[in-house]
């Protein structure tokens, strides 16, 4: 359980990440115990497979041509299983874009998801999924919005009440990210920062975007609690997220996590990451893999054999089948919907847009 100790100990000053099993599964400290029961355990590691088997079909579907521009998961899953467990029905979470278990952990139903990135606006609704924003492309410009939300809670005296906010290596050289934080800690806004440091910001390797010694260091300038942490070790994230939110929701402000993971597939579909790192790398983080390691404890443990496991990825399947099936037979999106909800009265120059829309649909030159 991470302390007041623990965060002294691993101080993002000293550049070593908190971490709980090793590549293989098993706990470096033999004294330690998980916080989570064996059937908790079990579960995460189903839905840490239910989000891969859903990643990797996303995928297919986009090279099928059935889908557009899609951002893989594949290698991060750890941290949004973890997230997943601990973000509650009343807290906030804003997402960036690569978040897909803690998406579905809030509510949000793959239909919406494949919708979404079909280009229907439709996807965006989430019509289960209880205090969550917009998927946000543009890198960091979430931050902002999430510190005022964490501002919003404290004015409301809102209790038990946190935001979750999602960001990725890149984003941390953004203004957002520094205004973001500054505003966060000015304020005690109860958000926890995640950053997702997958290592590339597209095709930039992080030793190119700064040169501070990680990225949980960028808190302290700011006086917020910082924690480099193990983003491949399941158990580490759900310790570090359970303990940062404990802290804000006690009114002690804001914390940051850097979520030092890989991403094993492409920045997107539209990108090849072989043009930019090496066949050496990518096996050494494949060593590391979240789902491999998370396997790994609970074989040794004797928590479950795992028998059913390809029985249960083909029920997975089916289901996401179905679900994309269900995103392809929805309605298309509304012309009215594109424009309709931003201005009370439609200014000239979007009904100009509107009706050169309108006729291009027609056919009309």
């Amino acid at each position: 359980m991470i302390d007041q100790k623990t965060l002294n100990k691993y101080d993002p000053i000293k550049n070593k990440a908190y971490q709980l099993i090793d590549d293989e599964g098993k706990p470096l400290d033999k004294t330690w115990k998980p916080r989570l029961s064996n059937a908790e355990i079990l579960q995460a590691y189903k839905d840490l497979l239910f989000e891969r088997t859903a990643d990797l079909m996303a995928v297919s579907y986009q090279r099928q041509g059935r889908m557009f521009t899609y951002p893989p998961n594949i290698g991060q899953e750890a941290i949004h299983i973890a997230a997943g467990i601990v973000t509650k029905e009343q807290d906030w979470l804003v997402p960036a874009f690569r978040e897909l278990g803690a998406w579905l952990a809030k509510g949000v139903s793959l239909k919406e998801l494949f919708l979404y990135f079909k280009g229907n606006e439709d996807g965006s609704r989430f019509e289960k999924a209880n205090r969550m924003l917009p998927i946000a492309v543009p890198i960091a410009s979430q931050f902002p919005h999430a510190v005022g939300l964490g501002y919003a809670i404290n004015y409301n005296k809102e209790k038990d009440t946190a935001v979750f906010a999602y960001v990725g290596d890149g984003g941390t050289s953004e203004g957002d990210f520094h205004e973001a934080l500054n505003f966060a800690a000015v304020w005690n806004a109860p958000v926890i920062f995640i950053i997702q440091n997958n290592q590339f910001a597209i095709s930039v390797p992080l030793k190119m975007q700064t040169k501070s010694i990680n990225l949980a260091i960028k808190g302290l300038a700011y006086n917020i609690p910082s924690l480099m942490v193990d983003g491949n070790d399941f158990f580490a994230m759900h310790e570090a997220l359970s303990y940062a939110r404990e802290q804000a929701v006690a009114g002690k402000g804001p914390f940051l996590i850097e979520a030092k993971t890989y991403r094993t597939g492409a920045h997107t579909t539209s990108d090849d990451p072989s043009k930019y790192r090496s066949k050496e790398e990518e096996e050494h983080w494949a060593q590391k893999d979240p789902l491999k390691r998370l396997k790994g404890y609970i074989l040794h443990s004797k928590i479950d054999e795992l028998k059913d496991e390809e029985e249960l990825i083909k029920g997975f399947k089916k289901h996401i089948d179905s679900e994309f099936e269900a995103a392809e037979n929805h309605p298309e999106y509304k012309v009215e919907d594109v424009f309709g909800y931003m201005y009370a009265e439609l200014p000239d120059e979007l009904k100009r847009q509107k009706n050169a829309y309108e006729n291009y649909l027609r056919g009309v030159k």
